[in-house]
């Protein structure tokens, strides 16, 4: 998949995220809640609830707090009504960058969205203006112990995804969204559950940037991953291993 490399290479920064346990596990908390309110606690009969359940034990969410979360939106007692929303722009150099977001104040949201991209250099769009330039799949990934490139390659084939890329630790396993829990549950009845799955907006090309340029664009990613109704953040940079190796320093 074009762009998939950008995964990797700010794989360096979420180690910093993971020391924010408890902003990130809110942040699956409210995922949690909001799609048992929308289609039941029961997570044979709500795709979205499962895919919430599998993103929040791959961030090793414990098991108490899902089911907590769960059962905070499937007996309505949460307060908040929260609403799904995107934000679309360009950072720095012209980077397109995609926000989703949970929130119950549209208003604020946005206006925090719109700060951090001013910011850094950026500027906030309208929904639509950056994203034909992502592939929006199912991405589930497992160690590279669990199985040979060829035995995931013949499954995922089987199971309906449409691409498997291997790395040296890593199974990567691609799909259209339509397919992600389909495809999802036949691999993990095979080989354990996934490391991760989640959909993503995957970049068809990205751009290239140098220390300076990176180093800003990753400080307004940082801001906007720091604000409880950003859920994720997806944008189609790239960064080379001698300037990740300046950054991390």
């Amino acid at each position: 998949m074009a762009g998939h490399s950008q995964f990797k290479n700010i794989m360096y920064r979420k180690g910093a995220q993971d020391a924010k346990r408890a902003k990130l596990f809110a942040k699956h908390a409210r995922e949690l809640t909001v799609a048992s309110k929308a289609g039941g606690p029961d997570p044979d009969m709500n795709a979205r609830l499962r895919t919430a359940i599998s993103a929040a034990r791959s961030a090793n969410m414990p098991n108490t707090n899902i089911e907590r979360a769960i059962k905070r939106g499937g007996d309505n007692d949460d307060g908040a009504d929260f609403q799904e929303v995107r934000y679309e722009g360009y950072g720095l150099n012209g980077v397109a960058v995609i926000v989703e977001a949970l929130t119950d104040n549209r208003n604020r949201t946005a206006s925090e969205v719109r700060a951090a991209f001013t910011k850094h250099g950026g500027n906030l769009g309208e929904t639509g203006s950056v994203n034909f330039m992502f592939d929006r799949v199912g991405l589930i990934e497992f160690v590279s112990t669990v199985a040979s490139e060829d035995e995931m390659f013949e499954a995922a084939l089987e199971a309906g995804a449409d691409n498997v890329e291997a790395t040296s630790d890593n199974h990567a396993v691609t799909c259209s969204p339509e397919m992600f829990n389909e495809v999802r549950e036949s691999l993990e009845s095979q080989f354990g559950v996934a490391r991760s799955a989640r959909l993503e907006w995957v970049p068809q090309t990205t751009l290239s940037l140098d220390e300076e340029s990176a180093q800003t664009l990753l400080k307004m990613i940082d801001a906007l991953e720091d604000n409880d109704d950003v859920q994720s953040v997806h944008a189609n940079f790239e960064i080379s291993e001698t300037v990740l190796q300046k950054l991390s320093t």
